[in-house]
């Protein structure tokens, strides 16, 4: 074909040596996530400043925050899997229009929690709680954090167009901005330095949203400069193609189901947390920002190898895909491990991060070694459930997520709590983690076996 599209190159994910290619393409992403983690771990130690009421309202707000994170990725699973699919393929026109519908779906999904930001942010945190300081704090950041959301849906959108043709550098350079920028604004938003008035718990919201709309604008930027495998037209934007939505969807539902069920298990457990104190709410709270800079990196690492196997299985070289599977595994589990080495060697100071009572401190201490149990286990069903994403079977990861957080843990994490002590409700986690990781080895098995049998039987051919 004489059309330009044509004279696109081999992209590098199809040629550069794999282990050179999935650190090319993942360490980017891994910093970025570590900044990412950081600023999530500055928000919560700058709002602990104000009072561990004012912790535990964020906490209670993270599980409508995370749903929005979850639709925003989710959807860029499905972008980023159609696109990746269509560059091995040179599908170029496909590319294009994966690029431009998925532009089209961030503002629906801002739309969404627009109207949930404005109806729903009260009655959400006062379900959780009685307290009125929390339901107010909470409801003030939920309401923020929801009704300027476009500055979040747009930032993901636009990296996940980065990372899908292999630019990670660039994907790294609009999330880090996103992030020094709230890091920058939190102290002074919260507590109004430089002449800004002290917004309190509303100033962390508000820096958050910041730092995620600035990201966005450089994240448009960086494709229109950068990005010469894809092409952003509004005509395509505002006239998106159904078939191309539903190829999306259909990768990406499972993984906004897979992490909305997160959302889902945040809820329930603070539910059963809080019935015993708000301080323990408050610990959960404290570990999921601690744990999020081993786990974060992981999907990092995860979010480099899932463009790289998608474009491998588009251009049928099954040997690169082998091995940018062993290689991330190995990777995967180092960085697990020594998440568990820290949480096991030193709690007590990582919660003192969080200005922790002593009434915390002899909460968080145990539950700290006690859930770190199980991370290396988290890493290899990280890994495996990449091969789901890539090869679009996200059914598959989104089997194993309900198994793990509401079939295994919110009913173990239930039964537990019954006994009254609450050290035992967190053995809930690595008794979930072990079912995550039979499942997770079941179903790559099953994917990977039918997989490597078909390409094998087409480079015979």
């Amino acid at each position: 074909m004489s059309n330009a599209l044509d004279q696109r190159k081999e992209n590098k994910m199809g040629v550069m040596p794999v282990k050179k290619l999935i650190v090319t393409m993942s360490l980017p992403m891994m910093i970025s996530m570590l900044v990412q983690a950081l600023y999530n771990v500055v928000d919560s130690i700058f709002v602990a400043k104000i009072g561990e009421n004012a912790l535990t309202a964020v906490t209670l707000a993270f599980p409508m925050q995370n749903m929005m994170i979850a639709l925003a990725a989710g959807t860029g699973v499905g972008i980023n899997a159609l696109l990746s699919r269509s560059l091995g393929e040179r599908r170029f026109d496909r590319s294009d229009e994966a690029a431009n519908v998925g532009i089209f779906l961030t503002f629906m999904n801002f739309l969404l929690f627009l109207l949930m930001g404005i109806f729903l942010s009260r009655g959400f945190i006062a379900s959780q709680t009685a307290n009125e300081e929390i339901i107010n704090d909470g409801t003030a950041y939920l309401g923020i954090v929801c009704t300027l959301s476009l500055g979040l849906f747009c930032q993901v959108t636009f990296e996940r167009l980065l990372q899908s043709t292999g630019r990670t550098f660039f994907s790294m350079i609009s999330q880090l901005t996103g992030a020094i920028i709230n890091i920058i604004f939190d102290p002074i938003l919260i507590f109004g330095l430089l002449g800004f008035p002290a917004l309190g718990v509303a100033g962390a919201a508000y820096a958050t949203v910041f730092g995620q709309t600035v990201a966005a604008f450089l994240g448009l930027f960086l494709n229109i400069k950068y990005n010469p495998d894809i092409k952003i037209r509004i005509s395509q934007i505002i006239k998106p193609k159904g078939d191309a939505i539903k190829e999306i969807y259909f990768v990406g539902i499972p993984s906004i189901l897979m992490m909305s069920i997160g959302s889902l298990m945040t809820y329930l457990m603070n539910n059963i947390l809080i019935a015993f104190s708000t301080t323990a709410t408050a610990v959960f709270g404290v570990y999921f920002k601690l744990q999020s800079f081993f786990f974060m990196p992981v999907f990092g690492m995860n979010n480099g190898l899932i463009p790289v196997l998608a474009y491998n299985y588009g251009a049928k070289k099954k040997d690169r895909i082998d091995e940018a599977l062993r290689f991330s595994l190995v990777l995967a589990v180092i960085i697990m491990s020594i998440g568990t080495i820290v949480f096991e060697a030193v709690p007590g100071l990582l919660l003192s991060m969080f200005s922790a009572s002593e009434d915390m401190l002899s909460i968080g201490i145990p539950a700290m070694r006690i859930i770190a149990i199980h991370f290396p286990m988290a890493a290899c069903s990280i890994v495996m459930g990449s091969i789901f994403q890539a090869f679009s079977k996200s059914i598959y990861s989104l089997i194993v997520s309900v198994g793990r957080q509401l079939i295994v843990l919110i009913p173990v994490a239930y039964l537990l709590a019954l006994t009254g002590n609450l050290n035992a409700v967190w053995f809930a986690f690595p008794i979930a983690e072990v079912i995550s990781l039979l499942l997770s080895l079941i179903f790559f098995k099953k994917v990977y076996g039918v997989t490597a049998g078909l390409l094998k039987g087409e480079e015979a051919e």
